[in-house]
């Protein structure tokens, strides 16, 4: 015959799983508020560099890792005033 588990055993196992689930759920929810914040400020960064790009050139100076020559790149928008 084939044994069968406790019922109390069954229920201690499953709320130890329970509990390691939702220690996971509390971790990843702690990365995706991070996540989330460092989305925001890249947001902001980008948004920043687009409102002075339509109001004047941006050089960004790179150093290319493979060979080490210095990288110029200009980026010029072109702002149509409204108004």
């Amino acid at each position: 015959m084939a044994e069968q588990d406790e019922p109390g055993a069954v229920n201690e196992k499953e709320a130890l799983d329970t509990e390691r689930i939702e220690k996971r759920l509390d971790i990843l929810d702690g990365r995706l508020d991070m996540l989330d914040g460092r989305l925001d400020s890249i947001d902001s960064t980008v948004s920043a560099i687009v409102e002075r790009v339509m109001n004047q050139a941006v050089t960004l100076n790179i150093t290319c890792p493979n060979c080490g020559k210095n990288i110029e790149i200009a980026i010029i928008g072109g702002y149509k005033p409204t108004g």
